[in-house]
């Protein structure tokens, strides 16, 4: 048999003897499509009870049976497996079966069976439960094109050869937890219309999924994948479970998928996630080798349906969770960041972050602090930020809550920033490491274990300039110390008039001595209004430029205009290099 092969019947196989009754009122214009039971004319199903009891009668365990096509009631399959009994161990032990065609009316159970040879359920239709719990196949198993109406359920069977679901259709539960897969598991274009449980299975060879759609959930959890190289492209409208299943050789996995949950995940090799519309949790997940999780902005088949029927037309992947995961060997790209949790993260600072990836911003508009309007400044932050500012009571306007446990502490969140602007920083991403600055900067500041003054010089620096990356705040300021200084030196720091030089002398015989003095600045003593003209502004201002740039404007100065040019010296260079900062912060390469 191939791997592809179509299901054998007996329309399709033109030297398989059909039954010849002619009264089933299911078969066609031509008659019964059942196999006929040789030395009789008649399938199973229609051989009178005389023929079918001698027929019966003449099997023993580990015959071999074809009743392709046949019309299969609950009874007559008991019956049929009865016969089959080994009675040393009281399992069913069958040799080659077929039952290409076939059709199981109520419940299929062939618990604990042991299939000696190739096994053929091709076509086969399950109008009842589907049992093989515990069964054991020791040749290839096909299953292809078959319909399970029911649950279908292989709970701890046994595939020593491949086992074959191509095309099969599930229409509710499917069961296949701790199911030993010891050669390749084929499940390309499957149909899962319920969840699909392969909880604890080891799949020994290929693990083929490829165009299959789950209408359900599809748990993976637990599974070993020895030589599974790909999974996927498959479709699933619920969620994906790869939880506690370990990945012993590099493999791909893509999927288009509600959510992607991979807790406890191991990968002993490299591997690649291709995914679309998905939200990946990775807590706790083992990466012993890089791992990359990436978008991908197609659709996997050609008409872009998913699992349900309906179009997706979202591409995205949210990445929720990073939680103990050693970041070392992962790399993101293309993905959401919004909702993630980096707390608690091993080698943060080596992740590789590339394509474009987003993340939280800040609220925007005019939010409500008290009962002040306030405006917060655009920038990227994380999930966990939100989560803290959302407790903050009237400072919480905008902020997304926690849903499921309590926020993190700013100390906390201060070193989760540090690490990300690290590894934006080592990846040359120096603009996109200013947001995480200021956010590392914003947690120490609102940290009740900073020291106090440290917490207020880090005030002040916030609110002058925005920890040295806000170049519109600390333009803004120097704009307001230079006009508060050009003030008192109209006012106060411009002397009434220049003072002039006074010569002194004593003349003695021929002799004649002279002292030259420049008498001190007077303080003005007009009206203040007078003091306010376009001469004494612009003298006013050349001192005030001047001091900027550290110049003396060798403006002779009042007491008090001395000590606001020497202060001015001092503040209003160091915010034009604070602007300077910034602006070099956002365009440095």
């Amino acid at each position: 048999m191939t791997a592809n092969a179509p299901a054998a019947s007996p329309l399709s196989d033109p030297g398989s003897p059909r039954c010849g009754h002619a009264s089933d009122p299911s078969a066609a214009a031509g008659g019964c499509l059942g196999r006929r039971v040789e030395p009789y004319a008649e399938c199973l199903a229609h051989l009178s009870e005389a023929d079918r009891s001698a027929y019966l009668t003449g099997l023993q365990p580990g015959a071999d049976l074809d009743h392709r096509g046949t019309r299969l009631s609950e009874e007559l399959l008991n019956e049929l497996l009865a016969r089959l009994r080994d009675p040393a161990t009281g399992r069913p032990r069958l040799g080659e079966v077929s039952f290409s065609g076939a059709e199981f009316a109520g419940d299929a159970r062939f618990d604990r069976a042991e299939f000696a040879g190739e096994v053929e359920f091709g076509g086969a239709t399950f109008t009842g439960d589907a049992r093989f719990l515990g069964a054991r196949f020791d040749g290839t198993a096909s299953f292809t094109g078959a319909k399970f109406r029911e649950d279908a359920g292989f709970l701890r069977a046994r595939f020593g050869g491949d086992a074959r679901f191509d095309g099969a259709t599930f229409d509710d539960q499917a069961r296949f937890r701790w199911v030993d897969f010891g050669g390749d598991a084929q499940f390309n274009q499957a149909e899962f219309g319920g969840d699909a449980r392969f909880s604890g299975s080891g799949f020994g060879g290929d693990a083929e999924f490829s165009g299959a759609k789950f209408r359900g959930s599809a748990w993976f959890d637990r599974a070993v994948f020895g030589h599974a190289s790909a999974i996927g492209p498959l479709v699933c409208a619920g969620e994906l479970i790869l939880s506690g299943a370990v990945f012993e050789v590099a493999v791909t996995i893509e999927a288009a998928t509600a959510a992607l949950v991979c807790r406890r995940t191991r990968w002993a090799s490299t591997a690649a996630l291709r995914l679309r519309n998905a939200g990946v949790d990775l807590s706790d997940a083992v990466l012993e080798y890089p791992v990359s999780v990436a978008a991908r902005s197609w659709p996997f088949s050609s008409n872009g349906e998913d699992a349900a029927g309906q179009h997706m037309t979202d591409a995205r992947v949210r990445v929720l969770s990073l939680r103990g995961v050693d970041a070392a060997h992962l790399v993101l790209t293309d993905v959401d960041l919004t909702e993630c949790r980096f707390a608690g993260t091993v080698h943060l600072d080596q992740l590789r972050l590339e394509g474009r990836c987003v993340l939280a911003t800040t609220p925007s508009g005019i939010r409500r602090r008290g009962w002040w309007p306030v405006r917060w400044t655009p920038r990227r932050t994380l999930a966990e930020e939100h989560h803290w500012r959302a407790t903050r009571g009237s400072a919480a306007d905008g902020w997304t809550p926690a849903e499921d446990e309590s926020a993190l502490e700013p100390g906390a969140l201060a070193a989760v920033y540090r690490q990300l602007r690290k590894a934006f920083e080592d990846g040359k991403n120096e603009p996109g490491a200013a947001d995480f600055y200021y956010g590392e900067m914003e947690m120490r500041r609102h940290d009740p274990d900073t020291p106090r003054a440290e917490r207020g010089l880090l005030a002040l620096y916030w609110a002058v300039s925005g920890y040295g990356l806000r170049a519109s705040r600390a333009l803004g300021c120097l704009l307001l110390a230079m006009t508060a200084t050009v003030a008192v030196m109209m006012l106060w720091g411009l002397p009434k008039d220049d003072p002039k030089p006074e010569s002194t002398g004593t003349i003695t015989g021929r002799t004649i001595t002279l002292k030259t003095d420049t008498p001190d600045p007077a303080n003005p003593d007009e009206p203040y209004p007078e003091r306010l003209t376009s001469e004494r502004f612009e003298k006013s201002l050349r001192v005030v430029i001047n001091s900027v740039v550290f110049r003396s404007s060798g403006q002779d100065l009042t007491t008090i205009g001395t000590y606001t040019e020497m202060a001015s010296r001092l503040s209003e260079p160091v915010l034009l290099g604070l602007a300077a900062l910034a602006v070099r912060g956002r365009v440095k390469r």
